[in-house]
């Protein structure tokens, strides 16, 4: 490993490693049902994604929130056990988040941070990277597994053969104008991520929405020859969606990876949200991250985040 290697590399370069990363992770021990009535998972970012996650995985047991929506109702701050979520552990938001309540609990792969001294807990998050400042994918994997894992009892199988099917039908996928990515109950907070993947890999326009919302909103705002990427297994309700949106002229992805087990799922969709992005950036010989080379964007995001 150099200093000189660039972001869509190790970008690359971590997303690969997460095969032999499932083999060793360790998931959490559940909190009590009881608990996790008054529980809120809460962070910004990749991280929201992961606390929706441990929101779905619960059948919506726990809740997740937006930082500063809790710093503006602090009643509810108050009232419930906080998991705060950060890879960084240095979100101001968190950390004021953390100040207020009466307990807060930090997931993140900095035991050192801000965030970890004003919390009574910290769940550690070690995964290996390439040490370059990149798109987030081995730590948000690690944070979203450990999320679901305080929720409900997880085992992974399969990771490295999920992780090939991903590739390939990440190939197929083909885009040239808006984008949008659509998800259920428990892959909404994945196509959250995917689009978030888009932004930063490529600054590519997208929209991320539940299935259902899509024809009441966006829709409306699509055109000929956009894409649409659906994160759900082929059924009636989707088969038939895919039928009326090639049939105006949209172009429909919906790749499949034919389990029952929502983990596996999750995994999938994961790894997808990953690489399409990153094939696309290939594929334009990018060297670098947009968000990287976007120095003024990156700048007010620094800004409002630290």
């Amino acid at each position: 490993m150099t200093n000189v290697m660039k972001t869509i590399e190790a970008f690359e370069r971590d997303v690969f490693l997460q095969p032999q990363y499932l083999q060793i992770f360790k998931p959490q021990s559940p909190i009590t049902e009881t608990a996790q009535k008054n529980t809120i998972f809460c962070g910004s970012g990749d991280s929201f994604s992961a606390s929706l996650l441990a929101e779905s995985f619960s059948n919506l047991t726990v809740r997740a929130a937006d930082p500063l929506d809790l710093l503006k109702n602090k009643h509810i701050i108050n009232k419930h056990t906080i998991f705060l979520v950060s890879i960084s552990g240095n979100t101001i938001s968190n950390i004021e988040v953390a100040k207020t309540a009466k307990k807060a609990i930090a997931i993140t792969s900095n035991p050192k941070s801000r965030l970890s001294k004003v919390c009574s807990r910290t769940i550690y998050l070690q995964f290996p990277n390439s040490d370059v400042f990149t798109g987030g994918s081995l730590s948000f994997l690690q944070s979203a597994l450990t999320c679901i894992s305080l929720v409900t009892k997880i085992k992974i199988r399969n990771g490295a053969k999920i992780f090939k099917k991903a590739i390939d039908e990440s190939k197929k996928i083909k885009f040239s104008k808006q984008l949008f990515i659509l998800g259920n109950l428990h892959t909404y907070p994945v196509a959250m991520y995917a689009a978030a993947k888009f932004y930063e890999l490529l600054g590519q326009d997208v929209h991320y929405e539940r299935i259902e919302q899509f024809s009441h909103m966006e829709l409306f705002s699509a055109n000929r020859d956009d894409c649409v990427m659906i994160f759900e297994e082929k059924n009636p309700h989707t088969v038939q969606l895919s039928k009326n949106l090639r049939e105006i002229g949209l172009h429909v992805f919906q790749p499949t990876y034919v389990t029952k087990n929502r983990i596996s799922q999750f995994l999938f969709y994961t790894f997808i949200a990953q690489m399409v992005p990153l094939l696309e950036a290939k594929k334009r010989n990018q060297k670098d991250c947009h968000f990287v080379t976007s120095k003024k964007l990156r700048n007010v995001s620094n800004k409002m985040i630290y």
